[in-house]
């Protein structure tokens, strides 16, 4: 019973991380929609997603010391696999593949997915929380 609960778990903490994430990279083509030559972004959320729960994102690369003085390599953020450049709607004089309206959509798709998902995490402890009081 555990074993199912921890999975479980685990699997909407990966889909929150990859919404937050996908979040994340979204406010960044906002922030950079003036900025020229910014190519827009945006995270394959069924991609990351299954990477993130069967172990296959994040694959770092070992990068060579040769000295005691060097700095460890950060290991990065594990969803950068699933990061893809975002389809050129309409190119811009300056470069710049930004289409505001495609950002503010994907945005409030993103964050109604995300607070789904909490709100589905919360019915589960609660329903968890009145099995375990015997009501």
């Amino acid at each position: 019973m555990t074993n199912r609960l921890d999975d479980t778990m685990r699997f909407h903490q990966a889909a929150l991380n990859a919404r937050a994430y996908r979040q994340q990279v979204i406010a960044s083509n906002i922030a950079n929609a003036d900025t020229p030559n910014f190519k827009a972004r945006d995270v394959d959320f069924r991609e990351a997603l299954a990477g993130a729960l069967g172990g296959k994102v994040g694959n770092d690369l070992a990068l060579k010391t040769t000295s005691a003085r060097h700095i460890a390599a950060g290991s990065g953020n594990p969803m950068d696999a699933a990061l893809k450049y975002r389809q050129e709607a309409q190119g811009a004089v300056d470069g710049n593949t930004v289409n505001m309206d495609t950002e503010r959509a994907a945005f409030a798709e993103n964050s109604v997915q995300y607070q789904a998902s909490v709100t589905f995490i919360n019915g589960l402890l609660r329903s968890m929380q009145m099995a375990v009081q015997g009501q």
